[in-house]
């Protein structure tokens, strides 16, 4: 049977993301599977993020799907279906999928399997380092002092652009973490729902994780294998646990024999295939009954008070525009209160 042919477009992503990702992320690796792809201006189907505001002139012909990597609720009045963090349904709109999923399988695969250690598997050889972080973002205080009040029990790695001192940024973030015993691991933020490849990528070093962010991380997550830094009342105690565990390879040893996932927490397999089955219901849709957000009265201003328009570069259209919402409210006027 003959695949049919969709026309999407990406808005709003980041920058490299339309250098380097575009052709190989998941999103098109799913939809290839089922149709022609044709990437276009002409699009039916809009995918887009959180780094812009083009999305907002969109035409309303077109359906727009939503994907934040970032801590922020999708807004159902802006796209007709959204992918996030949120633990929440809305009907066949909305899927929580977290950013790390759209990694490489290869890092799910071993984030799942990071607690099977081979057999003669030698602590001090394969873990010689206390504790890795990696950040290029200064601005979480929380991170910034858990990582000083470590460095005044070990010397803590870090790796990233932020208090680098190692003589220099590391290539290789995963390699650099299987060197090490801890790895720090803050979200940027503290939000239920909000846990990203941070967490992820430390379980698949096969470290065990000092974390902060999602208070919800045990929903997916098995609080036994990683470090909650919410569990403490303050640095001094959380410093404290680390030095017992660093000091005792048998407590060690235990945590890391943990599984990162929950016993009832869905398979990342699992996961992708949920995704795929939700997808695949927006495209299967014939166009006209995939709408979702509201296109008339109130949803239609919504969407144009929120059009950004550059004042210098576009005064008729501003005028245009000013025309129309005069023109709406004088008949919207004129209807309730003046005589037929």
């Amino acid at each position: 049977m003959e695949k049919r042919t969709i026309k999407i477009k990406f808005l709003d992503y980041w920058s490299g993301f339309y250098e380097e990702e575009i052709e190989n992320c998941l999103l098109m690796r799913i939809l290839r599977k089922h149709y022609n792809i044709e990437v276009c201006d002409d699009a039916d189907y809009v995918f887009f993020s959180t780094m812009g505001e083009s999305h907002w002139s969109v035409p309303d012909r077109c359906i727009k799907i939503y994907q934040t990597g970032e801590n922020i609720v999708p807004d159902f009045n802006a796209c007709d279906y959204a992918i996030g963090f949120e633990w929440m349904e809305y009907g066949d709109r909305y899927i929580r999928f977290p950013n790390y999923m759209f990694y490489e399988p290869k890092l799910l695969h071993a984030m799942e399997s990071k607690h099977l250690l081979p057999e003669n598997w030698d602590l001090n050889k394969e873990k010689p380092n206390f504790c890795s972080f990696v950040v290029s973002n200064h601005r979480n205080p929380k991170r910034n002092k858990a990582f000083e009040a470590l460095c005044s029990y070990k010397k803590v790695d870090s790796g990233g652009h932020y208090l680098n001192n190692i003589g220099g940024p590391v290539k290789d973030k995963l390699a650099f973490d299987r060197s090490h015993r801890f790895s720090l691991c803050f979200e940027n933020g503290a939000h239920s729902g909000y846990t990203t490849e941070k967490l992820v990528q430390a379980f698949a070093a096969r470290t065990v994780p000092i974390y902060w962010g999602d208070p919800d991380v045990g929903k997916v997550f098995n609080n036994k294998a990683l470090i909650n830094a919410y569990s403490f009342d303050s640095f001094d105690k959380l410093v404290e646990r680390i030095r017992e565990l660093d000091n005792s390879p048998e407590q060690y040893m235990a945590m890391l024999r943990e599984p990162a996932l929950n016993t009832n927490a869905p398979s990342c397999d699992e996961e992708l295939a949920r995704f795929e089955s939700w997808l695949l219901n927006i495209f299967d849709q014939p166009l006209e009954k995939a709408y979702r957000r509201n296109r008339e009265m109130h949803g239609r201003w919504y969407i144009e008070s929120r059009f950004k328009i550059d004042p210098k570069a576009n005064r008729k259209a501003i005028r245009a525009m000013r025309k129309q919402w005069f023109i709406k409210a004088w008949n919207y006027l004129k209807h309730k209160y003046l005589p037929l």
